[in-house]
């Protein structure tokens, strides 16, 4: 696929100001972003030491159906496809459940787990 890409010489400077304004908008919530999920895992990671070391299992089908609705319905108030929510939300739960077994395992062995 090929596409045409004017020099920036040719581009009009107040859309390349709309364009670096934009773009610093996308930047900085993309930063926000990571930050929240940093935050998250944080928070997941504490709640894996807690199952762990009350020998709950790393996963929990019934929280994790109701939160894929509540968030479903969030994207869909926010006008964002539910699709793709649900997705992104099951990637993270992913996560999370890899780093509870992991917290897991490293308790019943005995290891001081550092996975976020």
């Amino acid at each position: 696929m090929t596409t045409s890409n004017p020099s920036q010489g040719d581009v009009d400077p107040a859309v390349r100001e709309e364009l670096a304004r934009l773009r610093d908008s996308i930047d900085n919530i993309d930063a926000a972003v990571v930050h929240m999920l940093a935050e998250r895992f944080k928070c997941t990671q504490q709640v894996g030491h807690l199952k762990a070391r009350h020998q709950l299992p790393p996963a929990d089908p019934a929280r994790e159906a109701r939160q894929i609705a509540r968030l479903r319905t969030l994207a869909e108030n926010a006008k964002l496809d539910p699709a793709f929510a649900e997705k992104f939300l099951g990637f993270i739960i992913g996560e999370v459940i890899r780093h509870h077994e992991s917290i897991a395992e490293d308790t019943i062995n005995g290891v001081a787990s550092t996975a976020t």
